[in-house]
């Protein structure tokens, strides 16, 4: 028996942990004030999510994409999909808002470096 198998069963959470952490730090830093506009991030996450997630069920169900089980835990929710999978896409649509925002935040900064 491989002692690793209950480790790899945690390889896609840990991924998106990494993804949320790699990018909750721009809220801070570089004041995205996404979370501040709590109501925003929410209803467009609900609008896009739920499109994806029907999208995943309908291509697995025709075996167009699958999971590799030893990389996602055991729970699941109605339509077969890994409780991971659910996450993946709240979290990287998540990451991709926070990401733009501070962007835009930096291009509204002044320029400080002066001009000579």
């Amino acid at each position: 028996m491989d002692p690793m198998v209950g480790d790899a069963e945690m390889v896609y959470a840990l991924v998106l942990l990494f993804i949320f952490c790699a990018s909750a730090w721009l809220e801070i830093v570089l004041r995205a004030s996404v979370f501040r506009r709590w109501r925003r991030l929410v209803a467009t996450l609900l609008i896009v999510t739920p499109v994806f997630l029907l999208w995943d069920v309908l291509a697995v169900s025709w075996g167009h994409w699958w999971f590799d089980e030893s990389q996602v835990g055991a729970w699941r929710v109605p339509g077969g999909l890994p409780v991971e999978e659910v996450m993946f896409f709240p979290i990287v649509g998540l990451a991709a808002i926070l990401t733009f925002e501070s962007v835009k935040a930096i291009r509204r900064r002044p320029d400080t470096r002066g001009s000579s």
